[in-house]
Protein backbone atom coordinates (compact mmCIF):
# COMPACT_ATOMS: atom_id res chain seq x y z
CA UNK A 1 0.00 0.00 0.00
CA UNK A 2 1.10 3.58 -0.67
CA UNK A 3 2.02 5.93 2.15
CA UNK A 4 -1.24 7.88 1.71
CA UNK A 5 -3.46 4.83 2.04
CA UNK A 6 -1.38 3.18 4.77
CA UNK A 7 -1.28 6.19 7.08
CA UNK A 8 -4.84 7.08 6.17
CA UNK A 9 -6.00 3.61 7.18
CA UNK A 10 -4.11 3.83 10.46
CA UNK A 11 -5.54 7.27 11.09
CA UNK A 12 -9.02 6.13 10.10
CA UNK A 13 -8.89 3.20 12.53
CA UNK A 14 -7.71 5.50 15.32
CA UNK A 15 -10.26 8.15 14.45
CA UNK A 16 -13.11 5.67 14.34
CA UNK A 17 -11.97 4.31 17.68
CA UNK A 18 -12.19 7.87 18.96
CA UNK A 19 -15.56 8.38 17.34
CA UNK A 20 -16.83 5.16 18.91
CA UNK A 21 -15.83 6.52 22.31
CA UNK A 22 -17.30 9.89 21.32
CA UNK A 23 -20.56 8.17 20.34
CA UNK A 24 -20.66 6.48 23.74
CA UNK A 25 -20.13 9.87 25.38
CA UNK A 26 -22.48 11.90 23.22
CA UNK A 27 -25.30 9.45 22.61
CA UNK A 28 -25.42 7.66 25.96
CA UNK A 29 -23.38 9.28 28.75
CA UNK A 30 -23.98 13.00 28.17
CA UNK A 31 -27.66 12.38 27.44
CA UNK A 32 -28.11 10.50 30.73
CA UNK A 33 -25.53 11.94 33.14
CA UNK A 34 -25.99 15.66 32.39
CA UNK A 35 -29.20 17.63 32.10
CA UNK A 36 -30.17 18.76 28.59
CA UNK A 37 -29.27 22.31 29.62
CA UNK A 38 -25.73 21.48 30.77
CA UNK A 39 -25.16 19.20 27.79
CA UNK A 40 -26.11 22.13 25.58
CA UNK A 41 -23.72 24.35 27.55
CA UNK A 42 -20.82 21.94 26.92
CA UNK A 43 -21.52 22.09 23.18
CA UNK A 44 -21.72 25.88 23.18
CA UNK A 45 -18.37 26.16 25.02
CA UNK A 46 -16.60 23.74 22.67
CA UNK A 47 -18.14 25.19 19.51
CA UNK A 48 -17.27 28.75 20.52
CA UNK A 49 -13.71 27.62 21.36
CA UNK A 50 -13.46 25.95 17.95
CA UNK A 51 -14.59 29.15 16.22
CA UNK A 52 -11.95 31.09 18.19
CA UNK A 53 -9.15 28.54 17.62
CA UNK A 54 -8.10 29.41 14.01
CA UNK A 55 -7.81 33.08 14.99
CA UNK A 56 -5.55 32.25 17.93
CA UNK A 57 -3.48 29.80 15.87
CA UNK A 58 -2.65 32.64 13.44
CA UNK A 59 -2.71 30.26 10.46
CA UNK A 60 0.49 28.58 11.67
CA UNK A 61 -0.54 24.91 11.12
CA UNK A 62 -1.14 25.57 7.41
CA UNK A 63 1.91 27.81 7.05
CA UNK A 64 4.16 25.18 8.58
CA UNK A 65 2.99 22.52 6.14
CA UNK A 66 3.19 24.86 3.14
CA UNK A 67 6.67 26.29 3.75
CA UNK A 68 8.62 23.70 5.76
CA UNK A 69 9.44 21.40 2.83
CA UNK A 70 10.83 24.36 0.86
CA UNK A 71 13.49 25.19 3.50
CA UNK A 72 16.69 23.22 2.98
CA UNK A 73 19.40 24.42 5.41
CA UNK A 74 19.30 23.57 9.14
CA UNK A 75 19.62 27.15 10.38
CA UNK A 76 16.76 28.18 8.16
CA UNK A 77 14.58 25.44 9.61
CA UNK A 78 15.42 26.52 13.18
CA UNK A 79 14.51 30.13 12.41
CA UNK A 80 11.33 29.04 10.68
CA UNK A 81 10.22 26.82 13.58
CA UNK A 82 11.00 29.55 16.11
CA UNK A 83 8.78 31.89 14.12
CA UNK A 84 6.02 29.27 14.10
CA UNK A 85 6.06 28.98 17.90
CA UNK A 86 5.90 32.69 18.68
CA UNK A 87 3.59 34.07 15.99
CA UNK A 88 0.32 32.92 17.64
CA UNK A 89 1.11 35.13 20.64
CA UNK A 90 0.52 38.17 18.42
CA UNK A 91 -3.21 37.53 18.71
CA UNK A 92 -3.44 35.41 21.86
CA UNK A 93 -2.10 38.18 24.13
CA UNK A 94 -4.41 41.01 22.97
CA UNK A 95 -7.48 38.76 22.73
CA UNK A 96 -6.73 37.50 26.25
CA UNK A 97 -6.52 41.09 27.47
CA UNK A 98 -9.84 41.92 25.79
CA UNK A 99 -11.43 38.83 27.36
CA UNK A 100 -10.25 40.01 30.77
CA UNK A 101 -11.31 43.64 30.41
CA UNK A 102 -14.61 42.98 28.63
CA UNK A 103 -15.53 39.74 30.37
CA UNK A 104 -18.89 41.06 31.56
CA UNK A 105 -19.88 42.45 28.16
CA UNK A 106 -18.92 39.26 26.30
CA UNK A 107 -20.78 37.18 28.86
CA UNK A 108 -23.91 39.32 28.48
CA UNK A 109 -23.83 38.89 24.70
CA UNK A 110 -23.42 35.10 24.83
CA UNK A 111 -26.11 34.71 27.51
CA UNK A 112 -28.79 36.90 25.88
CA UNK A 113 -31.13 33.92 25.44
CA UNK A 114 -29.56 31.48 27.94
CA UNK A 115 -28.16 33.02 31.17
CA UNK A 116 -26.27 29.83 32.05
CA UNK A 117 -23.58 30.66 29.44
CA UNK A 118 -22.50 33.93 31.07
CA UNK A 119 -19.90 32.56 33.49
CA UNK A 120 -17.91 30.59 30.93
CA UNK A 121 -16.07 33.20 28.84
CA UNK A 122 -12.69 32.13 30.26
CA UNK A 123 -13.44 28.46 29.61
CA UNK A 124 -13.98 29.33 25.94
CA UNK A 125 -10.79 31.39 25.67
CA UNK A 126 -8.47 28.93 27.45
CA UNK A 127 -9.77 25.93 25.51
CA UNK A 128 -9.38 27.97 22.31
CA UNK A 129 -5.71 28.69 23.15
CA UNK A 130 -5.07 25.02 23.99
CA UNK A 131 -6.71 23.92 20.72
CA UNK A 132 -4.63 26.45 18.76
CA UNK A 133 -1.26 25.32 20.12
CA UNK A 134 -2.29 21.67 19.82
CA UNK A 135 -2.79 22.22 16.08
CA UNK A 136 0.59 23.99 15.85
CA UNK A 137 2.44 21.02 17.34
CA UNK A 138 0.28 18.54 15.44
CA UNK A 139 1.39 20.23 12.19
CA UNK A 140 4.96 20.08 13.57
CA UNK A 141 4.66 16.28 13.60
CA UNK A 142 2.86 16.11 10.26
CA UNK A 143 5.76 17.72 8.37
CA UNK A 144 7.83 14.75 9.55
CA UNK A 145 5.14 12.43 8.10
CA UNK A 146 4.20 11.44 11.66
CA UNK A 147 0.49 12.02 11.88
CA UNK A 148 -0.72 8.94 13.77
CA UNK A 149 0.14 9.92 17.37
CA UNK A 150 -1.33 13.40 16.96
CA UNK A 151 -4.46 11.88 15.52
CA UNK A 152 -4.68 9.58 18.55
CA UNK A 153 -4.35 12.53 20.92
CA UNK A 154 -6.94 14.51 19.00
CA UNK A 155 -9.53 11.81 18.46
CA UNK A 156 -9.04 9.25 21.24
CA UNK A 157 -7.26 10.75 24.25
CA UNK A 158 -9.67 13.64 24.77
CA UNK A 159 -12.72 11.40 24.50
CA UNK A 160 -11.35 8.82 26.93
CA UNK A 161 -10.74 11.54 29.51
CA UNK A 162 -14.27 12.90 28.95
CA UNK A 163 -15.69 9.39 29.46
CA UNK A 164 -13.82 9.13 32.77
CA UNK A 165 -15.02 12.57 33.90
CA UNK A 166 -18.63 11.78 32.99
CA UNK A 167 -18.46 8.58 35.02
CA UNK A 168 -17.14 10.60 37.97
CA UNK A 169 -20.17 12.88 37.62
CA UNK A 170 -22.48 9.85 37.54
CA UNK A 171 -20.86 8.38 40.65
CA UNK A 172 -21.15 11.78 42.41
CA UNK A 173 -17.38 12.06 42.89
CA UNK A 174 -17.39 15.44 41.14
CA UNK A 175 -20.05 18.05 40.37
CA UNK A 176 -21.03 19.24 36.90
CA UNK A 177 -19.20 22.51 37.55
CA UNK A 178 -16.03 20.57 38.42
CA UNK A 179 -16.52 18.56 35.23
CA UNK A 180 -16.53 21.78 33.18
CA UNK A 181 -13.32 22.98 34.85
CA UNK A 182 -11.68 19.57 34.41
CA UNK A 183 -12.59 19.67 30.72
CA UNK A 184 -10.48 22.82 30.38
CA UNK A 185 -7.58 21.06 32.14
CA UNK A 186 -7.88 18.11 29.76
CA UNK A 187 -7.39 20.33 26.70
CA UNK A 188 -4.33 21.94 28.30
CA UNK A 189 -2.85 18.52 29.14
CA UNK A 190 -3.48 17.25 25.60
CA UNK A 191 -1.57 20.20 24.17
CA UNK A 192 1.40 19.68 26.51
CA UNK A 193 1.65 15.99 25.58
CA UNK A 194 1.50 16.87 21.87
CA UNK A 195 4.21 19.48 22.39
CA UNK A 196 6.54 16.94 24.01
CA UNK A 197 6.01 14.46 21.18
CA UNK A 198 6.50 17.08 18.45
CA UNK A 199 9.69 18.46 19.97
CA UNK A 200 11.03 14.94 20.44
CA UNK A 201 10.50 14.11 16.75
CA UNK A 202 11.88 17.46 15.57
CA UNK A 203 13.87 19.39 18.16
CA UNK A 204 13.56 23.14 18.42
CA UNK A 205 16.71 25.22 18.61
CA UNK A 206 15.66 28.81 19.19
CA UNK A 207 16.97 30.97 16.37
CA UNK A 208 15.60 34.46 15.92
CA UNK A 209 17.22 34.83 12.50
CA UNK A 210 13.96 34.31 10.70
CA UNK A 211 13.74 33.12 7.06
CA UNK A 212 14.20 35.60 4.23
CA UNK A 213 10.58 35.07 3.18
CA UNK A 214 9.21 35.86 6.66
CA UNK A 215 7.02 38.65 5.31
CA UNK A 216 5.49 36.24 2.80
CA UNK A 217 4.92 33.65 5.55
CA UNK A 218 3.23 36.19 7.83
CA UNK A 219 1.05 37.45 4.98
CA UNK A 220 0.06 33.86 4.19
CA UNK A 221 -0.66 33.11 7.87
CA UNK A 222 -2.76 36.24 8.19
CA UNK A 223 -4.86 35.24 5.21
CA UNK A 224 -5.15 31.68 6.52
CA UNK A 225 -6.72 33.10 9.68
CA UNK A 226 -9.59 34.22 7.48
CA UNK A 227 -9.76 30.90 5.65
CA UNK A 228 -9.47 28.80 8.79
CA UNK A 229 -12.05 30.90 10.56
CA UNK A 230 -14.39 30.58 7.60
CA UNK A 231 -14.01 26.79 7.57
CA UNK A 232 -14.75 26.54 11.29
CA UNK A 233 -17.69 28.92 10.96
CA UNK A 234 -19.16 26.56 8.36
CA UNK A 235 -18.78 23.66 10.84
CA UNK A 236 -19.48 25.12 14.27
CA UNK A 237 -21.29 28.45 14.13
CA UNK A 238 -24.72 26.82 13.85
CA UNK A 239 -24.51 25.53 17.44
CA UNK A 240 -23.33 28.91 18.74
CA UNK A 241 -26.18 30.67 16.92
CA UNK A 242 -28.83 28.22 18.12
CA UNK A 243 -27.83 29.35 21.63
CA UNK A 244 -28.57 32.95 20.59
CA UNK A 245 -32.14 32.27 19.43
CA UNK A 246 -33.67 29.28 21.23
CA UNK A 247 -33.28 27.35 24.49
CA UNK A 248 -29.80 25.94 25.06
CA UNK A 249 -31.10 22.38 25.45
CA UNK A 250 -31.80 22.46 21.70
CA UNK A 251 -28.05 22.70 21.12
CA UNK A 252 -27.81 19.27 22.77
CA UNK A 253 -30.46 17.79 20.47
CA UNK A 254 -28.85 19.32 17.38
CA UNK A 255 -25.38 18.16 18.45
CA UNK A 256 -26.50 14.55 18.76
CA UNK A 257 -28.00 14.54 15.26
CA UNK A 258 -25.03 16.45 13.88
CA UNK A 259 -22.55 14.07 15.51
CA UNK A 260 -24.22 11.06 13.91
CA UNK A 261 -23.77 12.71 10.49
CA UNK A 262 -20.24 13.95 11.27
CA UNK A 263 -19.01 10.34 11.46
CA UNK A 264 -19.11 10.46 7.66
CA UNK A 265 -16.29 13.06 7.70
CA UNK A 266 -13.84 10.85 9.60
CA UNK A 267 -12.14 9.32 6.53
CA UNK A 268 -11.62 12.82 5.07
CA UNK A 269 -10.04 14.07 8.28
CA UNK A 270 -7.78 11.02 8.45
CA UNK A 271 -6.63 11.20 4.83
CA UNK A 272 -6.04 14.96 4.95
CA UNK A 273 -3.47 14.43 7.71
CA UNK A 274 -1.13 12.91 5.14
CA UNK A 275 -2.38 14.37 1.81
CA UNK A 276 -1.73 17.96 2.95
CA UNK A 277 2.08 17.60 3.21
CA UNK A 278 2.19 15.33 0.11
CA UNK A 279 0.20 17.84 -1.91
CA UNK A 280 2.51 20.64 -0.77
CA UNK A 281 5.53 18.61 -1.92
CA UNK A 282 3.97 17.85 -5.33
CA UNK A 283 3.10 21.51 -5.85
CA UNK A 284 6.68 22.52 -5.00
CA UNK A 285 7.82 20.15 -7.77
CA UNK A 286 5.10 21.46 -10.13
CA UNK A 287 4.17 17.87 -11.06
CA UNK A 288 0.63 18.30 -12.45
CA UNK A 289 0.37 14.63 -13.46
CA UNK A 290 1.09 13.45 -9.92
CA UNK A 291 -1.30 16.07 -8.58
CA UNK A 292 -4.11 14.81 -10.82
CA UNK A 293 -3.47 11.22 -9.76
CA UNK A 294 -3.54 12.11 -6.06
CA UNK A 295 -6.65 14.26 -6.56
CA UNK A 296 -8.63 11.52 -8.27
CA UNK A 297 -7.44 8.70 -6.02
CA UNK A 298 -8.17 10.61 -2.83
CA UNK A 299 -11.62 11.56 -4.15
CA UNK A 300 -12.55 8.01 -5.12
CA UNK A 301 -11.25 6.48 -1.90
CA UNK A 302 -13.08 9.01 0.26
CA UNK A 303 -16.31 8.61 -1.72
CA UNK A 304 -16.16 4.82 -1.32
CA UNK A 305 -15.69 5.00 2.44
CA UNK A 306 -17.86 8.04 3.22
CA UNK A 307 -20.67 6.87 0.93
CA UNK A 308 -20.75 3.52 2.73
CA UNK A 309 -20.93 5.21 6.13
CA UNK A 310 -23.73 7.48 4.90
CA UNK A 311 -25.99 4.63 3.80
CA UNK A 312 -25.18 2.63 6.94
CA UNK A 313 -26.31 5.57 9.07
CA UNK A 314 -29.45 6.37 7.06
CA UNK A 315 -30.57 2.74 6.77
CA UNK A 316 -30.05 2.14 10.51
CA UNK A 317 -31.32 5.49 11.78
CA UNK A 318 -34.65 4.24 13.18
CA UNK A 319 -32.93 1.60 15.29
CA UNK A 320 -30.24 4.05 16.37
CA UNK A 321 -32.79 6.60 17.58
CA UNK A 322 -34.63 3.87 19.47
CA UNK A 323 -31.54 3.66 21.71
CA UNK A 324 -31.75 7.33 22.73
CA UNK A 325 -33.98 9.19 25.19
CA UNK A 326 -37.25 10.42 23.64
CA UNK A 327 -36.20 14.08 23.58
CA UNK A 328 -33.27 13.32 21.25
CA UNK A 329 -35.23 11.44 18.56
CA UNK A 330 -36.32 14.26 16.28
CA UNK A 331 -33.21 14.71 14.14
CA UNK A 332 -33.92 12.61 11.02
CA UNK A 333 -33.88 15.58 8.65
CA UNK A 334 -30.74 17.01 10.29
CA UNK A 335 -28.83 13.72 9.94
CA UNK A 336 -29.77 13.31 6.27
CA UNK A 337 -29.04 16.90 5.24
CA UNK A 338 -25.72 17.23 7.06
CA UNK A 339 -24.73 13.68 6.08
CA UNK A 340 -25.31 14.36 2.39
CA UNK A 341 -23.22 17.53 2.65
CA UNK A 342 -20.38 15.47 4.18
CA UNK A 343 -20.47 12.98 1.31
CA UNK A 344 -20.22 15.82 -1.21
CA UNK A 345 -17.31 17.20 0.81
CA UNK A 346 -15.58 13.78 0.61
CA UNK A 347 -15.97 13.78 -3.18
CA UNK A 348 -13.57 16.74 -3.33
CA UNK A 349 -10.64 14.59 -2.16
CA UNK A 350 -7.57 16.73 -1.46
CA UNK A 351 -9.10 19.83 -3.09
CA UNK A 352 -8.48 21.96 0.01
CA UNK A 353 -4.85 20.87 0.16
CA UNK A 354 -4.35 21.86 -3.49
CA UNK A 355 -5.78 25.32 -2.98
CA UNK A 356 -4.19 26.04 0.41
CA UNK A 357 -0.73 25.04 -0.79
CA UNK A 358 -0.87 26.68 -4.22
CA UNK A 359 -0.43 30.28 -5.30
CA UNK A 360 -4.22 30.58 -5.47
CA UNK A 361 -4.82 30.26 -1.73
CA UNK A 362 -6.02 33.88 -1.56
CA UNK A 363 -8.99 33.02 -3.77
CA UNK A 364 -9.94 30.16 -1.44
CA UNK A 365 -9.75 32.46 1.54
CA UNK A 366 -11.97 35.05 -0.10
CA UNK A 367 -14.47 32.33 -1.02
CA UNK A 368 -14.38 31.04 2.54
CA UNK A 369 -14.94 34.44 4.09
CA UNK A 370 -17.82 35.21 1.72
CA UNK A 371 -19.45 31.87 2.46
CA UNK A 372 -18.88 32.18 6.21
CA UNK A 373 -20.80 35.45 6.06
CA UNK A 374 -23.46 33.70 3.97
CA UNK A 375 -23.66 30.89 6.54
CA UNK A 376 -24.22 33.36 9.36
CA UNK A 377 -26.90 35.19 7.35
CA UNK A 378 -28.61 31.90 6.44
CA UNK A 379 -28.62 30.87 10.10
CA UNK A 380 -30.00 34.27 11.12
CA UNK A 381 -32.82 33.74 8.64
CA UNK A 382 -33.54 30.01 8.97
CA UNK A 383 -33.05 29.24 12.68
CA UNK A 384 -35.80 31.62 13.91
CA UNK A 385 -38.06 30.38 11.10
CA UNK A 386 -37.44 26.60 11.10
CA UNK A 387 -35.53 25.93 14.33
CA UNK A 388 -33.01 23.08 14.26
CA UNK A 389 -33.94 21.99 10.73
CA UNK A 390 -33.22 25.56 9.63
CA UNK A 391 -29.70 25.34 11.04
CA UNK A 392 -29.11 22.10 9.11
CA UNK A 393 -30.47 23.58 5.87
CA UNK A 394 -28.24 26.63 6.29
CA UNK A 395 -25.16 24.42 6.76
CA UNK A 396 -26.04 22.30 3.72
CA UNK A 397 -26.57 25.30 1.46
CA UNK A 398 -23.25 26.83 2.54
CA UNK A 399 -21.31 23.58 2.05
CA UNK A 400 -22.89 22.90 -1.34
CA UNK A 401 -22.10 26.38 -2.71
CA UNK A 402 -18.59 26.41 -1.22
CA UNK A 403 -17.59 22.97 -2.53
CA UNK A 404 -19.05 23.55 -6.00
CA UNK A 405 -17.07 26.77 -6.37
CA UNK A 406 -13.86 25.00 -5.22
CA UNK A 407 -14.35 22.19 -7.74
CA UNK A 408 -14.78 24.70 -10.55
CA UNK A 409 -11.80 26.78 -9.46
CA UNK A 410 -9.32 23.88 -9.40
CA UNK A 411 -10.60 22.72 -12.79
CA UNK A 412 -10.13 26.23 -14.17
CA UNK A 413 -6.63 26.84 -12.77
CA UNK A 414 -5.06 23.37 -12.90
CA UNK A 415 -7.13 21.64 -15.58
CA UNK A 416 -7.91 18.71 -13.29
CA UNK A 417 -11.04 17.42 -11.60
CA UNK A 418 -11.64 14.46 -9.25
CA UNK A 419 -14.58 12.71 -10.95
CA UNK A 420 -13.88 9.61 -13.08
CA UNK A 421 -16.04 6.82 -14.47
CA UNK A 422 -15.31 4.88 -11.26
CA UNK A 423 -17.04 7.69 -9.34
CA UNK A 424 -20.31 6.95 -11.14
CA UNK A 425 -19.88 3.22 -10.49
CA UNK A 426 -19.60 3.87 -6.76
CA UNK A 427 -22.65 6.19 -6.76
CA UNK A 428 -24.68 3.56 -8.63
CA UNK A 429 -23.59 0.84 -6.19
CA UNK A 430 -24.57 3.01 -3.21
CA UNK A 431 -28.00 3.73 -4.72
CA UNK A 432 -28.69 0.05 -5.45
CA UNK A 433 -27.70 -1.04 -1.93
CA UNK A 434 -29.81 1.77 -0.42
CA UNK A 435 -32.91 0.69 -2.37
CA UNK A 436 -32.44 -3.00 -1.55
CA UNK A 437 -31.75 -2.61 2.16
CA UNK A 438 -34.36 0.09 2.72
CA UNK A 439 -36.90 -2.75 2.72
CA UNK A 440 -34.84 -5.03 4.99
CA UNK A 441 -35.68 -4.92 8.69
CA UNK A 442 -35.29 -7.26 11.64
CA UNK A 443 -37.55 -7.67 14.68
CA UNK A 444 -34.75 -7.86 17.26
CA UNK A 445 -33.15 -5.45 19.72
CA UNK A 446 -31.96 -2.24 17.95
CA UNK A 447 -28.27 -3.05 18.56
CA UNK A 448 -28.67 -6.50 16.98
CA UNK A 449 -30.68 -5.05 14.11
CA UNK A 450 -27.99 -2.45 13.40
CA UNK A 451 -25.25 -5.08 13.55
CA UNK A 452 -27.00 -7.54 11.24
CA UNK A 453 -28.00 -5.01 8.60
CA UNK A 454 -24.59 -3.31 8.66
CA UNK A 455 -22.74 -6.61 8.20
CA UNK A 456 -24.92 -7.57 5.24
CA UNK A 457 -24.46 -4.17 3.58
CA UNK A 458 -20.71 -4.21 4.24
CA UNK A 459 -20.23 -7.71 2.80
CA UNK A 460 -22.17 -6.85 -0.36
CA UNK A 461 -20.27 -3.58 -0.77
CA UNK A 462 -16.82 -5.09 -0.28
CA UNK A 463 -17.61 -8.02 -2.60
CA UNK A 464 -18.64 -5.74 -5.48
CA UNK A 465 -15.70 -3.37 -4.97
CA UNK A 466 -13.21 -6.24 -4.87
CA UNK A 467 -14.81 -8.30 -7.64
CA UNK A 468 -14.93 -5.46 -10.15
CA UNK A 469 -11.70 -3.70 -9.03
CA UNK A 470 -13.42 -0.30 -8.93
CA UNK A 471 -10.51 1.22 -6.99
CA UNK A 472 -6.97 -0.15 -7.15
CA UNK A 473 -6.11 1.35 -3.75
CA UNK A 474 -9.21 -0.01 -2.02
CA UNK A 475 -8.84 -3.42 -3.69
CA UNK A 476 -5.22 -3.47 -2.54
CA UNK A 477 -6.27 -2.64 1.02
CA UNK A 478 -8.91 -5.40 0.96
CA UNK A 479 -6.32 -7.90 -0.33
CA UNK A 480 -3.89 -6.80 2.39
CA UNK A 481 -6.37 -7.39 5.20
CA UNK A 482 -7.64 -10.64 3.68
CA UNK A 483 -4.03 -11.79 3.67
CA UNK A 484 -3.63 -10.80 7.31
CA UNK A 485 -6.71 -12.87 8.16
CA UNK A 486 -5.38 -15.83 6.17
CA UNK A 487 -8.30 -15.64 3.71
CA UNK A 488 -6.19 -14.92 0.64
CA UNK A 489 -3.22 -16.83 -0.67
Amino acid sequence: MGIVLKQSLNNTLITYGGFAIGALNLLFLYTRFLSDEYFGLVNVILSASSVLMPILAFGIPNAMIKYYSGIQDLNGKDGFLTLMVFLPLILIVPIGAISYLANETIGDFLSKENPIVKGYVWHIFIIGVAMAYFEVFYAWAKVQMKSVFGNFMKEVFSRIVITFLLLLVYWDFISVLTFLNAMVGMYILRTLIMQVYALKSLRLKLNFSFPANTREIINYSTLIILGGSAAIVLLEVDKVMINQFIEIKNVAYYSVAGYIATVIAVPSRSMHNITYPLTAEILHKKDVKALKTLYQKSSLTLLIVSGLIFILIILNLNDLYNLLPDSYRGGYVIVFIIGFARVYDALLGNNNAIMYNSDFYRALLLMGVALAILTILLNLWLIPKYGLDGAAIASFMAFFIYNTIKLGFVKLKFGIQPITKETFKVVFLLLVLSIIFYFVSFPFHPVLNIGLKSILILLCYIFVLYRFKISADVSGAISFYLGKLGLKR
